[in-house]
């Protein structure tokens, strides 16, 4: 038969899938003979079996509580509502990953009308006693029954207020009776019945209340930000009280066995006399630093500093520690590895290893890849933000902080940041056209559009912070303002982004320039690329880019858009007379004007990158996204052109599709208009000969073949690539080798990979179409319907952020095989967003790939979740 409940004394540190992280440390630091009050854990098992069983705790597990009960009952010497001598508990949540702050507790349980008249005997205190129950009430309706929090703190304030008294402690022994009572007749009005008496009722239904605060919506935005599995379920551990609000020689406190923030090895922390842990938490009185409890109580803090020690050196690791204090004696609450910043795990870490506690393995396992995101970019000043107000929210599309003056389009931006102004570019939408407004703004807000949508991508690669997809933001262009949470926006007003989490703030917040605090980050990155199997490359257009994605490690580019770069100048110009010509004549023409600028772009690239591979994809997106929609642009563009306004409106037409995703584009252009290809290669092939004769590096081209879907398709393209290229190298006089290679980024592709392998010497997965291809809807659009599935728990997360493993994953897993079956030596990489995201990079380790690639910023991320993918899993 299963059993669903554990005393403390019967669990250990091991047991933490099923005891939840609390339950289990309980459990380990009992064994350790610490001062930990009595208690037992239900496990997560009955967590689940509860959700199973439609929301009711079974009558066995039920049984199995009351049985535990009965034991604590007898260890502790008490008895559940008793008038002489009443046990009290708290029941807590635990789930087996750390989520602070994120399900329910509750405290003084086992209180009422009954025994808090034995607890205030026993005692001697009736003030303590019913601000006992009091507290137990209040925390009892808000968490179980839900019932208004803020309701409660009226009726205490109206008290206060009567009483002519400021603090809460000022209130007497008859003004905690008077609070009872007055609490006791809201709930009844509330909930049209008597506050339960009975302790085994108000136990069962706090039990069911921390089942419930699983699927909080907090919890479940949490857990989807940290990848925690819906079907983990959290324990719930049952505990004799102890109080820190008995007088003043309790007390009850949080520390650390180092500062979460620099990693100092210190004791960090504060704690506050005559206090309950709500207390510490809500932040009503101010605690002193634990230095103080020193000068107060020296024996406790001399035992405490005892127990910190010899936890974190148990744990080797940095620990986060509740405590109380009863009348002079120290009992722990809690303790796990704490939450710290990335500045801190950095230095704990390496601290770790030179302190002979950890090896390097274990140091590089301890660090979020995540966290290294906020080393890299500016973040907000704390003591600003603070004091800021949040005022709406999006998709936190790309990390850092930014704070700017308003403007509405890339012309704008490009004016206001000339003159000096830092700006935030606010946008329905962004296209490739806005990038040199991106470029010079310090954030980019967008009303539409996902985690993978224009303006998170190129904002990702920019390393500019970006939120995407707030809709409850209405744009008006023609007046140069946007309203959100009623409040009207114009150019020029000050807003700020936090690209982490998505805040948006309508003020000016001041920002702290990145510092990745060099000699930790790069020991641990060294120990990192020491045991990682899989090659890191960068997605990069430019020189700029590439050189920032050096710097950070990467190994390669694995996905250059040569469309990013006729965006620039007169380039713009050239791209356009293309699309217009009416003949390939014309389009050649119009061709031979780009070739300069193609061939110094990869000139550029390859002098900064020298011998590490770069992966060239030919031009990718529908022609319609280089041209104008409105009639004014079109006219303007048409006299700029010197072509009439309807021709331009009769090709702009030509080219509308109703799926642009899906249509002409892709190595179908290059199949209807094969000198586009012809002029790639070009200067694909003339800018690793002019590299290469200058003498110092010798390039090896690798060319990129996007969106094929059949091997006739690879081969017809393929024929242009190679016999234009063989031409220009012929005639150079020099030898150069280069690779012609295709983008998997569509089903069928993956299901056809042997054979596409046949003419494709490499493969790169582009997992942003493929998701979209496999799940058959758009990036774009997705956002409006995803929260719905997270709701109902059909989706756990969104898979244009994660890799789904189980749909693309398998294409990709599939595709490598077949690939490799034809070519053994075949060199294949995945160059979608999924390249800078921890557990997809862990799945690209799993199947095989040769490298990973993502957007500079994300290049640390990538390396450090590859060492720990390599650490984890080795190839063999």
């Amino acid at each position: 038969m299963a059993k669903f409940v554990y005393d403390f004394s019967e669990g250990n540190g091991s047991m933490r899938e099923l005891l939840g992280g609390k339950g289990a440390n309980l459990a380990e630091m009992s064994n350790l003979g610490m001062p930990v009050p009595q208690g037992f854990t239900v496990t997560t098992e009955a967590c689940t079996q509860y959700y199973n069983d439609g929301r009711a705790i079974a009558p066995e597990i039920e049984a199995e509580i009351m049985e535990h009960l009965a034991k604590l009952e007898e260890k502790t010497g008490k008895k559940f509502g008793d008038t002489s001598n009443p046990l009290l508990v708290s029941v807590r949540s635990g789930a087996r990953a750390s989520m602070p702050g994120m399900m329910d507790t509750i405290l003084n349980l086992g209180l009422n009308d009954v025994a808090v008249e034995g607890f205030a005997a026993k005692t001697g205190n009736p003030r303590f006693a019913y601000d006992s129950y009091r507290r137990f009430i209040q925390m009892f309706s808000d968490v179980v029954m839900e019932l208004s929090k803020k309701r409660f703190e009226e009726i205490i304030d109206d008290l206060k207020d009567k009483k002519g008294v400021k603090q809460d402690v000022e209130l007497d022994a008859d003004d905690m009776k008077e609070l009872v009572v007055r609490f006791k007749e809201f709930y009844k009005n509330e909930k049209g019945e008597d506050f339960p008496q009975n302790p085994k009722v108000q136990l069962m239904e706090a039990v069911k209340a921390v089942f419930r605060s699983w699927d909080n919506p907090r919890a479940n935005v949490y857990r989807r930000m940290n990848e925690i599995p819906y079907d983990w379920g959290t324990a719930v551990n049952v505990q004799s009280m102890v109080f820190g609000n008995s007088g003043n020689s309790s007390g009850t406190g949080v520390a650390f066995t180092r500062n979460p923030a620099t990693g100092e090895k210190a004791l960090f922390g504060e704690y506050l006399i005559n206090a309950q842990g709500e207390d510490v938490v809500a932040g009503v009185r101010t605690p002193s630093p634990i230095s103080k409890l020193q000068e107060e109580m020296p024996g406790v803090y001399e035992q405490f500093a005892d127990i910190a020690n010899r936890l974190e050196q148990h744990y080797k690791d940095m620990q986060d520690m509740e405590f109380t204090i009863e009348d002079g004696k120290l009992y722990m609450l809690q303790t796990r590895n704490g939450k710290r910043t990335a500045v801190a795990a950095l230095k704990v870490a390496v601290d770790l290893v030179d302190e002979g506690m950890i090896d390097e393995k274990e140091a590089v396992c301890r660090v979020e890849p995540k966290q290294l995101d906020a080393l890299l970019h500016p973040t907000f000043d704390a003591d600003a933000l603070k004091k800021a107000t949040v005022v709406g929210k999006g998709l936190a599309a790309s990390p850092g902080a930014a704070c700017g003056r308003v403007v509405f389009s890339a012309e704008e931006a490009k004016e206001w940041a000339a003159r000096g102004e830092k700006v935030v570019l606010v946008r329905l939408e962004t296209s490739p056209e806005d990038i040199e407004g991106m470029q010079v703004s310090e954030g980019i807000l967008t009303v539409r559009g996902g985690m993978t949508s224009h303006a998170a991508v190129v904002a990702r690669g920019m390393g500019t912070c970006c939120v995407s997809g707030c809709g409850d933001i209405v744009v008006d262009y023609a007046a140069k303002q946007f309203t959100l949470a009623g409040k009207v926006y114009k150019e020029g007003d000050w807003i700020s982004l936090d690209g982490s989490t998505g805040n948006i703030y309508g003020e000016a917040v001041a920002t702290v320039p990145a510092d990745p605090g060099s000699g930790y980050f790069g020991r641990l990155m060294g120990w990192a690329d020491k045991y990682r199997q899989l090659g890191v490359y960068t997605n990069a257009d430019t020189p700029r880019d590439a050189k920032q994605a050096v710097t950070f490690g990467a190994e390669g580019i694995g996905l250059v858009r040569t469309e990013h770069m006729f965006f620039e100048g007169d380039r713009i110009k050239a791209v356009r007379e293309m699309i217009v010509a009416e003949n390939t004549e014309e389009r050649k023409k119009a061709l031979d004007k780009l070739l300069p600028y193609q061939q110094g772009d990869f000139e550029g690239i390859y002098e900064v990158m020298g011998e590490r591979p770069v992966v060239i994809r030919y031009l990718d997106p529908p022609l319609h996204e280089f041209l104008p929609t409105k009639a004014a642009d079109i006219a303007e563009l048409a006299a700029d052109m010197g072509i009439t306004a309807e021709r331009l409106t009769e090709v702009v037409a030509s080219l509308h599709e109703v799926n642009p995703m899906m249509g002409f584009r892709g190595c179908r252009l290059a199949v209807a208009y094969p000198e586009i290809a012809e002029m790639q290669t070009t200067a694909v092939i003339n800018a690793a000969i002019n590299v290469t004769k200058k003498g110092q590096y010798k390039i090896k081209p690798e060319i990129m073949i996007p969106l094929t879907t059949d091997v006739k398709e690879m081969k017809y393209v393929k024929e242009i690539v190679v016999s234009t290229a063989d031409k220009i190298i012929a005639a150079s006089g020099i030898e150069l080798e280069y690779e012609v290679g295709t983008m998997i980024e569509d089903p069928r592709a993956a299901l056809l990979a042997g054979e596409i392998a046949t003419e494709a010497e490499f493969f790169s997965f582009g997992t942003n179409d493929l998701t979209q291809l496999t799940f058959g809807f758009s990036r774009d659009d997705a956002g409006k319907f995803l929260g719905y599935y997270y709701d109902k728990k059909i989706y756990e997360s969104d898979p244009f952020a994660h890799l789904d493993q189980n749909g693309v994953g398998k294409l990709v897993d599939m595709a490598v095989k077949a690939g490799k079956a034809v070519r053994p030596d075949m060199h294949m990489g995945i160059c979608g967003e999924h390249g800078g995201d921890p557990t997809s990079v862990e799945f690209c380790h799993k199947v095989g790939l040769t490298y990973v690639s993502c957007s500079p910023f994300r290049v640390p991320i990538a390396r450090l979740a590859a060492a720990q993918a390599a650490i984890k899993n080795p190839r063999s």
